[in-house]
C-alpha cells in the first residue's frame, strides 16, 4: 500500500482526523503552558518576552520542548484512536529506513556548508562566532531537541494531514499542494517573515511542496525528515543571524541585512529540483503520473 493510502483504513474517518487535530492542538498548548510556567516560576521571565540577558541555549530548549507534546499526542492518537501502527505515519516500508534519513541529512548538509563557504569567499559579512562555553550546550540542544521539532512538523504535515487529504481527495498532487500551503502559512508568525515580508511565505510553501513531493514519491517521510532536520540544525548550530527564528550562539553569524535574496530563489528553483532528480535516480521512482494523479 502506498504511503498516501495508509490513512484510509477502517478506523480512519474524516471526523477522526478532526478529533486528532484537536488533540494535537491541545497537546501543543499544554506543552507551551507547562514550559511557560517553568520559565516564569524558575527563571523569572516569560517566553513571550525573553530578556537580552537570558541564556540563548536555555531559551531555545524551552521554546522547542512543546513539540515533544505534539509528537506524543499525535502518535497516541494514531495508535489508539485510528487503531493503526505508529509506523504507518512514518513509512510504508516494514521498518523506518535510517539510510534514507541519513542520505538526505548528509546531502543537504553538505550543500548548505558549501553554500556558506562560497558566500564567505564572495564578501558576505559572515563572522566567526564560536564560544566553547555556550557551543557545547547548544550542540546538545540542537542534536536532541531540534529533530523533535522537525519530526513533529513532518508527522503533522507530510504524514498525518497528507494521508488525511489522501482519504478525502484521492489525489497525490492535491495532498502535496494543500500540505505545502498549510506548512508555509504556519511559518507566517516567524520573525523573519516580519523582516522580509510575505514573499518569504512563497519560500516556505515551495519547500513544503518539495518535501511533500519526495514523501509521496518515496512512500515515506524519511527523506523529508532528514532534509528538515539538518536544515534547522545548521541554522541553529553552524550559521545564525539576529533576525531568524533560531537566534543562537552558533559557530558563525551572518551580519547581512535581512533580504529575500538569490539564495532563496536558488534553493526552491534549482537546488530542490536537483534533489528531486537525485532522489528519483537513487531510489528509482517510477510511475510519476499514476502516483500524482491516482490514475
Amino acid at each position: 500500500m502506498s504511503f498516501l493510502k495508509q490513512g484510509a483504513g477502517e478506523s480512519d474517518k474524516v471526523g477522526m482526523y478532526f478529533t486528532t487535530i484537536g488533540i494535537v492542538f491541545l497537546s501543543l498548548v499544554a506543552g507551551q503552558l507547562i514550559v511557560e510556567l517553568i520559565a516564569v516560576k524558575i527563571l523569572g521571565y516569560s517566553l513571550m518576552n525573553i530578556p537580552d540577558t537570558a541564556s540563548l541555549n536555555l531559551s531555545l530548549a524551552l521554546l522547542l520542548t512543546p513539540f515533544l507534546f505534539v509528537v506524543v499526542g499525535l502518535l497516541l492518537s494514531v495508535k489508539y484512536l485510528h487503531k493503526r501502527p505508529i509506523l504507518s505515519v512514518f513509512t510504508s516500508r516494514k521498518s523506518f529506513d535510517w539510510k534514507r534519513f541519513g542520505f538526505s541529512f548528509v546531502i543537504w548538509g553538505i550543500i548548505m556548508f558549501v553554500f556558506m563557504l562560497v558566500s564567505m569567499n564572495t564578501g558576505a559579512p559572515i563572522e566567526w562566532n564560536l564560544d566553547t562555553e555556550t557551543f557545547i550546550p547548544l550542540l546538545l540542544v540542537s542534536l536532541f531537541l531540534i529533530p523533535i521539532q522537525t519530526t513533529a512538523e513532518e508527522l503533522l504535515f507530510r504524514a498525518y494531514l497528507f494521508q488525511g487529504f489522501g482519504l478525502v481527495f484521492k489525489k497525490g498532487w492535491i495532498a502535496i499542494l494543500l500540505t505545502g500551503i498549510l506548512f508555509g502559512l504556519l511559518h507566517g508568525a516567524n520573525p523573519e517573515v516580519a523582516k522580509l515580508g510575505n514573499i518569504l511565505l512563497l519560500f516556505y510553501i515551495g519547500t513544503g511542496i518539495f518535501m511533500g513531493l519526495i514523501t509521496h514519491m518515496d512512500d515515506g517521510i524519511e527523506l523529508s525528515m532528514g532534509y528538515h532536520a539538518v536544515n534547522n540544525i545548521f541554522a541553529s548550530l553552524i550559521l545564525t543571524n539576529d533576525w531568524q527564528a533560531f537566534h543562537t550562539d552558533a559557530m558563525y553569524i551572518d551580519r547581512s541585512e535581512p533580504i529575500f535574496g538569490m539564495e532563496s530563489f536558488l534553493t526552491i528553483l534549482v537546488l530542490q529540483p536537483l534533489l528531486i532528480i537525485l532522489f528519483s535516480k537513487v531510489y528509482r521512482w517510477k510511475n510519476w503520473k499514476k502516483k500524482l494523479l491516482n490514475l
